[in-house]
């Protein structure tokens, strides 16, 4: 299929056609919450993007900062997504710290990892009432 050259795409149609949003209205949605950066500063969804220019999103836990490659106003596969940008490399190695703390951070909690038994709940009843 040929597809005609783009020189400019509205922002949230990027982010949905980079697959970084599953549609445009949570696309929409994120750049509303300040959640999508363009080269450091809040914008609208109907901000033209071009080729060069540096986007941060975030996305649950993890954050990526991104150079946009190519554009696309269509959404294909995830194989041709990726191309439309590269992530840089401090992005990546501050996602993987980040990455790292959580997991370690969840080793040092202290959940048993079930759900107390009959036997357990009646101990910690027992306890609470003691101490209260």
């Amino acid at each position: 299929m040929v597809e005609k050259y783009l020189e400019q795409v509205r922002l949230d149609k990027w982010l949905w056609a980079a697959r970084f949003f599953k549609t445009r209205t949570l696309a929409k949605a994120a750049i509303e919450g300040g959640k999508v950066q363009v080269e450091g500063q809040r914008s609208k969804p109907s901000k033209e993007i071009a080729v060069g220019m540096t986007l941060t999103v975030r996305q649950g836990w993890d954050e990526k900062t991104v150079v946009v490659d190519n554009l696309s106003d269509q959404r294909r596969g995830a194989s041709e997504a990726a191309t439309l940008y590269t992530e840089t490399d401090a992005s990546i190695e501050q996602r993987k710290q980040r990455a790292e703390e959580r997991r370690a951070a969840n080793l040092s909690s202290l959940s048993p990892g079930h759900r107390p038994s009959k036997k357990e709940r009646r101990q910690i009843h027992r306890f609470k009432e003691q101490n209260h």
